[in-house]
C-alpha cells in the first residue's frame, strides 16, 4: 500500500467534500439549487471541478454527496467567504421546503491507486 504525507504547503491542492443529510423526496428541489450555487463557484480563482453524487438507495442517511477540488485551501477559503455566495448556502441550510443538513469538511489524499 502506498501512502501519501500531509502537503506539506497550504498550496497544495485539497478536496472538499459536503454530504447532505436530505429526505430522498427532496433530493431533485435541492439538487436544482446546489446547480445554482455550484456555478457561482465555477467561477472563482482556483476552482478544479465539481459532482454532486446521489445515493441509489432512497433509504441512506445521506442522500447527496459533494465532492470538489480546489488548487488550495486558500482559495476554497476566498470563494466560500464571498457574501453572495454564503447567502445562497445558508438560505439552502434554513430552507423549509427542502430541509438538509451539510456536513463539511476539507480533506487531503492519503492514499492512491492510479
Amino acid at each position: 500500500m502506498t501512502t501519501e504525507s500531509r502537503p506539506s504547503q497550504p498550496s497544495e491542492s485539497v478536496t472538499f467534500i459536503n454530504v447532505f443529510e436530505i429526505a430522498a423526496e427532496d433530493v431533485d428541489a435541492f439538487a436544482e439549487k446546489w446547480e445554482q450555487r455550484a456555478a457561482i463557484m465555477s467561477k472563482k480563482p482556483g476552482f478544479i471541478d465539481t459532482k454532486l453524487h446521489r445515493a441509489r438507495a432512497s433509504d441512506g442517511r445521506f442522500q447527496l454527496v459533494n465532492v470538489a477540488h480546489w488548487v488550495s485551501q486558500e482559495a476554497w477559503e476566498a470563494a466560500t467567504a464571498d457574501p453572495g455566495f454564503a447567502s445562497r448556502t445558508d438560505a439552502a441550510r434554513e430552507s423549509k421546503e427542502t430541509p438538509a443538513t451539510p456536513n463539511t469538511g476539507l480533506y487531503d489524499v492519503v492514499v492512491q491507486f492510479p
